[in-house]
This record gives C-alpha cells, sequence and structure tokens, in this order.
C-alpha cells in the first residue's frame, strides 16, 4: 500500500463516532444502569438506549476494522523505546477484541434475563430483581472497568506523542489532504518533513 500521512477520512469519521458512543455507553453503564434499581420503572429505559447503542458500536466496529485493513495507514508512530513500540499495535487490537467481549457478555446477559422480549418486545414482563446471578453481567462489568482503563491509556499516550514528543500524532486521525509520497511535505507539518532535510543545501 501506498504511504500516507493520514487514515482514510471514513476511517476519521468512525474513530470518534466511535469513541463518543464507547464512552457514552460507559457513562451510561455504570451511571446509570448500576446506579438504578430493576424494580425501578426507568430502568427499561435506560436498558433500552444502552442495548440499542451497544448493537450500534458492534456494527460500526466491525466497519472499521474492514475499512482498516483494506485502506493505506500512516506509519507506526515510534515512542523511542522498543518494547513500547511492540506493545502499541497489540494495544489496537485488544481495543477491538474488549468491544467484542463487552457486547458478547452484555448480550449473553440479555438473552439468559429474556430482556429482547421485556426492553423491545414490550412484555411488560418485570426485570429480574438482580443481574448479578448472571457470570456473564459480572464478566461484562470487568470488560467495562478494563475498556475503561484502555482508553485513559489510549489518551495518555496520544498526548505524550503531541506534547512531549512533538511529533504530531493529532493530525493522523484528522481530515485533511493525504500524502501519498513517503517523503512528502504535509501542508499542516509544523516543522519540514524528511524530503527537506535530505535536500541538497547550496555551499555558503
Amino acid at each position: 500500500m501506498k504511504s500516507v500521512s493520514r487514515y482514510h477520512p471514513l476511517l476519521v469519521m468512525l474513530h470518534w463516532v466511535l469513541a463518543f458512543l464507547i464512552i457514552g455507553a460507559l457513562v451510561v453503564g455504570f451511571f446509570g444502569l448500576a446506579a438504578t434499581p430493576n424494580a425501578a420503572p426507568e430502568k427499561v429505559g435506560i436498558l433500552r438506549v444502552h442495548m440499542a447503542v451497544g448493537m450500534l458500536i458492534l456494527f460500526l466496529t466491525g466497519i472499521r476494522f474492514v475499512i482498516r485493513l483494506r485502506t493505506p495507514a500512516p506509519a507506526e508512530a515510534t515512542t523511542g523505546y522498543r518494547l513500547l513500540d511492540r506493545i502499541a499495535p497489540l494495544s489496537h487490537y485488544a481495543f477491538y477484541l474488549l468491544v467484542l467481549l463487552m457486547v458478547g457478555s452484555g448480550y449473553t446477559t440479555g438473552i439468559l434475563a429474556g430482556l429482547p422480549a421485556i426492553v423491545f418486545g414490550g412484555s411488560g414482563a418485570p426485570l429480574p430483581a438482580t443481574f448479578m446471578i448472571y457470570p456473564s453481567w459480572v464478566a461484562h462489568g470487568y470488560f467495562a472497568t478494563l475498556l475503561v482503563g484502555f482508553i485513559i491509556l489510549h489518551v495518555v499516550a496520544a498526548c505524550y506523542h503531541q506534547f512531549v514528543r512533538k511529533d504530531g500524532l493529532f493530525r493522523r486521525m484528522s481530515f485533511g489532504r493525504r500524502v501519498s509520497h513517503p517523503y512528502a511535505r504535509d501542508p499542516t507539518a509544523a516543522s519540514p518533513t524528511l524530503i527537506d532535510s535530505a535536500r541538497p543545501r547550496a555551499p555558503r
């Protein structure tokens, strides 16, 4: 694949949409579902939103994964530490795995608790007294906590690149002209790229 300076625009859009949806789903889960008793009338409405967003996240994540495999991507950003550079790509795939585990454990709980009929079918049946009787729900909570940790780590790593190493990492996941030549000048770059540094200079 040809070298580019930014990810595909559709991939950029999906990245930020999914970031918003995943964080929103986590907020609803921790501060909505966990804080609301199953006997509360509003619990079904919260579950409806949470489950619908979960389905949307799974669908968009699948699309994003396919686009990521089929479109050129910028070269891997280096941290300056060999071990961290080897771990970084694995952490990206771990995000996909965690999303699958989150959705899988959530909907396993939904099936075991009969939630599709209650939440979307309007059956009028009561919710179980607690979801803690389902191991998949317990796992769902652990996966959610782990996902929060990965998000924090992701943000810290991105800020390290942008503000400490000053390698312009944020440009990679933003909209703009994609450079096709590996040594072409990125018009958004604050400093010359390799083509400028490699060009012979006139003697003084």
